[in-house]
C-alpha cells in the first residue's frame, strides 16, 4: 500500500512539474502584476523642458500640435481586458502617417499587438474575436501597456480599408480592446 501510495505521488508531482512547465510560459501570470509605462513624444514635437518633482515625462497632447494634422480618431473600448484611450491616425509635416495611441491603460499580455482592422468594433463579449478575419494590418508589438506610443504606419496602407485600432492578443486571438476609426 505504501509503495502505491508513493508512486502515485511521485506521479502527481511529475504531472505537476510538466502542466506548470507548459502553463507558465504559455499564459504569463506574471503580466497581470507588471506594468510597462511609454511615455513618447508626438513625432516631431520639440523636447519640452520642465522642472517637476515628477518621474513621469511631460506629454504634449495630439490637440495641442499645429503641425500635425489628424485624418482620424477613435477612443478604445474595452474587450477582454479593461482598456481605455484614444488613437489617433496623425499625418506629419513630411506626409508620413503614424497611429497615437495617447493614456493607454490595459492589462499587460502575452504577445500584444497593434493592429489596424476592416472589422466593426463591436462592444462586450461580442467583440472579443471579429478582429482576426485577415483583414488587418499589424503595426507591430504593443510598447508598453500604459501610457502614450507612436506606430508608423506604412506608405502603402489605404487608410480607407481600415475601420478600427485593435490591442490584439496573438498568444490567445483575442482583442484586449479596440477603437472605431472616425
Amino acid at each position: 500500500m505504501a509503495k502505491r501510495w508513493r508512486a502515485a505521488m511521485i506521479a502527481a508531482v511529475a504531472v505537476a512539474v510538466v502542466v506548470t512547465a507548459v502553463a507558465l510560459p504559455l499564459f504569463q501570470p506574471w503580466r497581470l502584476v507588471n506594468d510597462k509605462v511609454v511615455d513618447e513624444a508626438l513625432p516631431g514635437a520639440a523636447p519640452i523642458s520642465t522642472h517637476s518633482s515628477s518621474t513621469t515625462p511631460p506629454t504634449v497632447s495630439v490637440q495641442r500640435s499645429a503641425a500635425l494634422k489628424i485624418l482620424l480618431t477613435g477612443k478604445l473600448i474595452t474587450h477582454e481586458h479593461e482598456t481605455s484611450g484614444t488613437v489617433a491616425v496623425l499625418e506629419l509635416p513630411d506626409g508620413s502617417r503614424v497611429l497615437r495611441l495617447e493614456n493607454l491603460d490595459t492589462s499587460d499580455g502575452p504577445d500584444l499587438k497593434v493592429w489596424l482592422s476592416g472589422a466593426r468594433t463591436v462592444a462586450g463579449r461580442a467583440g472579443w474575436h471579429v478582429f482576426d478575419d485577415g483583414q488587418y494590418r499589424s503595426l507591430g508589438s504593443l510598447k508598453g501597456n500604459h501610457g502614450n506610443q507612436n506606430y508608423p504606419i506604412p506608405t502603402d496602407v489605404k487608410l480607407e480599408d481600415f475601420r478600427s485600432v485593435v490591442i490584439w492578443c496573438d498568444r490567445f486571438n483575442v482583442s484586449f480592446g479596440a477603437a472605431r476609426l472616425a
